[in-house]
């Protein structure tokens, strides 16, 4: 099943095949979700009801000339089936309905029209005080039930991680790497020299680099081990129309350092510019699993930062160069 906007009675005729429609359900309509970037992703809306149909293919969905992993929605559907057993987890994400393995595809219930918290990197958006507790409260349920000795090995997830780990540690600090820094703003790419050229800073990330590569077994002992989200950033949270806040996407999800899921989630809502009081509120409440390291979760905060102001994966962000300047400043003294 190759999945086609435009072909809705073949959509039709599989999803009842494989028991996801009664044989009376008919497709009123068709379309894509908002903007995605990894999957081919639709809404399919029956006369009872709507469902999120997921397919990945062997490529990035955005930008087909670039290869990825075709199983990784099938990683996603195996986190999804893991934490089912935990109410608060389950509660906190879209429900799994189905998984075609041949075809590496999911269906997921339709949260409806949420919007993704990427809204908060404009000015003046606020984390709300329950939605700080639930994003902490999430991390620290995930981190503490799945801190096990011998984990699903579909948590490996190597492919995916070599994916991510040229856009956190390779691609930001290399010189000629095609990236138009100036096109993003002003003064950017004179900024982000002084960090590719950096010698001492791009051996600390070289280190964290092979770390996040680990596989769970070699992970060193001043570190925790858990199942992680693997990018726990606001695109992978939604509000919904409810105003409840839903988490996504864990295609990245791999057993590996506690510490990198927070430190992503603290440097975050330092390029939103959130109140102190939000990041203190985080890693005071956030429950730490055995073997946790802050200096580490330091040293992801600081990578996170500096990959999303000079690298590919550039955020909406309402930023100052002055101000960027600043986090990357901070970025160096968290990696230190």
């Amino acid at each position: 099943m190759h999945l086609d906007i435009l072909q809705t009675g073949a959509l039709q005729d599989y999803l009842r095949r494989r028991g996801w429609l009664d044989n009376e359900e008919v497709v009123a309509s068709v379309e894509i979700p908002g903007a995605g970037n990894m999957n081919y992703t639709l809404r399919v809306t029956t006369s009872v009801r709507s469902l999120i149909i997921k397919q990945s293919r062997a490529y990035i969905e955005q930008s087909p000339t670039q290869a990825a992993p075709a199983n990784r929605t099938l990683i996603e559907g195996s986190f999804y089936q893991e934490i089912q057993p935990i109410p608060m987890l389950a509660n906190a994400m879209p429900l799994l309905m189905g998984i075609d393995r041949e075809n590496n595809l999911l269906v997921l219930e339709d949260l409806g029209d949420a919007r993704p918290y990427t809204f908060l990197y404009q000015p003046g958006q606020l984390l709300s005080e329950a939605d700080t507790l639930a994003l902490t409260d999430y991390l620290s349920e995930l981190h503490y039930h799945f801190a096990i000795e011998k984990p699903d090995p579909i948590f490996a997830n190597q492919t995916m991680r070599l994916l991510n780990y040229d856009a956190i540690f390779i691609a930001p600090f290399a010189e000629g790497n095609g990236i138009d820094l100036d096109r993003v703003q002003p003064g950017l790419a004179e900024l982000a020299t002084g960090y590719k050229r950096n010698l001492p800073l791009k051996k600390t990330i070289h280190r964290l680099g092979q770390l996040y590569l680990s596989e769970e077994r070699r992970l060193p002992t001043d570190a925790s081990k858990t199942l992680l989200h693997g990018d726990f950033y606001p695109g992978s949270w939604l509000q919904t129309q409810q105003n409840q806040l839903k988490v996504i996407d864990p295609e990245f999800c791999f057993y590996g350092p506690a510490e990198f899921d927070l430190g992503v989630l603290i440097a975050h809502l330092m390029l939103a510019q959130q109140l102190p009081e939000t990041i203190h509120s985080v890693l005071t409440n956030y429950i730490k699993p055995p073997g946790f390291n802050e200096r580490l979760r330091h040293q992801f905060t600081g990578i996170e930062l500096v990959r999303r102001l000079i690298g590919y994966a550039q955020l909406p962000l309402s930023l100052s160069i002055e101000q960027k300047h600043s986090l990357l400043d901070e970025s160096s003294q968290l990696l230190a």
